[in-house]
């Protein structure tokens, strides 16, 4: 009782400033994951200037903020990493679903372990993971197999994330388990596969749209939301590979560090109007866990069954969840993968 009372505090605290300068908020977001309109619109609304610093991986953040990192009042984690900065008293108790706009979010995106409730953070984004390929140069493809193919079929150049869940849930998939598993003999089978066409990858990179775009690479395993960078060139196309792919959900959630509580409060409550998350929806080609901001997405991503999954393709799909102690055995088939020639 007394958890909740804090909480609604905290909202009505953030209503009293309403009409107040309250400052700087500072973001750290994932690269060119936010509409710039977003921001531009909060500053307007509210008189807080919005800073942003970003980064490529869960992982990167995580260490930047465990080595001392100030300042930063917003994260955008994957729900594992939530999870896990929860776990490391990270994260602040905002009691965002005490506000009558949360009713807004789809429960299904509640997906958090340890908030299950949505007491901390407001469901943001969501996506999946899959090929990006130059059919002139590819051909059609349909999965994995498919991509791995290419080097030797076509001549064509591929990359992977430079990720390791990300990349070790292929292996995972294509050797029949769960990507959260923690069997050392799943997680040996996965290793290996990803060694066995290490030769046919050129890099592991987030920089795989530029070299989309610049013919250096034929196909590239990449975010749903590269698409943003080929609305105008047809022969650029994505796929979720038949075999099976994942699926991701990045939350808003306020640091427990964070030296503008209430500007970052301010900035959930923001983010939960519609055509707030219908704007950035519209730049960003990411699915939204706001029901009513669906309608409001232009025609083109409402149809789109890379953006808004159909039933039967989401069953293919996997999200991570916090490995525990098994992400040891994770970070040591990662080293052996990024260093075995």
């Amino acid at each position: 009782m007394i958890a909740r009372l804090a909480g609604l505090a905290f909202l009505a605290s953030t209503t009293a400033l309403a009409a107040q300068d309250a400052g700087t908020l500072a973001l750290y977001n994932w690269g060119d994951y936010i509409n710039p309109e977003v921001l531009q619109r909060f500053t307007e609304e509210t008189g807080i200037e919005v800073t942003l610093d970003t980064y490529s991986s869960n992982e990167e953040m995580l260490a930047k903020i465990q080595a001392g990192a100030t300042g930063y009042d917003i994260v955008f984690p994957s729900v594992h990493m939530q999870d896990i900065m929860l776990q490391l008293g990270l994260l602040e108790r905002t009691g965002i679903n005490e506000s009558p706009s949360f009713a807004n979010i789809d429960p299904a995106f509640l997906r958090s372990s340890q908030d299950p409730n949505g007491e901390y953070c407001l469901p943001y984004a969501w996506g999946t993971v899959g090929i990006y390929y130059n059919e002139d140069v590819t051909g059609p493809i349909a999965g994995w197999e498919d991509f791995f193919a290419i080097p030797e079929r076509t001549g064509g150049k591929i990359s992977l994330l430079d990720d390791m869940r990300e990349v070790m849930a292929i292996g995972l998939i294509m050797t029949g388990a769960s990507v959260n598993s923690a069997d050392p003999a799943e997680i040996q089978a996965a290793t290996d596969y990803i060694l066995s066409h290490k030769e046919d990858v050129t890099a592991f990179t987030y920089e795989s749209m530029a070299l989309m775009s610049s013919g250096d690479l034929a196909a590239a395993h990449f975010f749903v939301g590269g698409n943003v960078f080929f609305t105008e060139t047809p022969n650029i196309k994505y796929v979720i590979p038949a075999e099976g792919g994942t699926m991701y959900q990045e939350n808003i959630c306020v640091l427990a560090s964070a030296p503008n509580k209430e500007a970052a409060m301010r900035f959930l409550e923001f983010y939960l109007q519609p055509e707030i998350a219908a704007l950035n929806v519209a730049q960003q080609f990411n699915g939204t866990p706001n029901v009513p901001a669906n309608e409001l997405t232009p025609e083109f991503i409402q149809g789109n069954p890379n953006i808004n999954v159909p039933p039967e393709t989401m069953e293919r799909l996997q999200i991570f969840e916090d490995l525990g102690a098994a992400l040891r055995a994770y970070d040591r088939a990662w080293n052996t993968i990024r260093t075995v020639q």
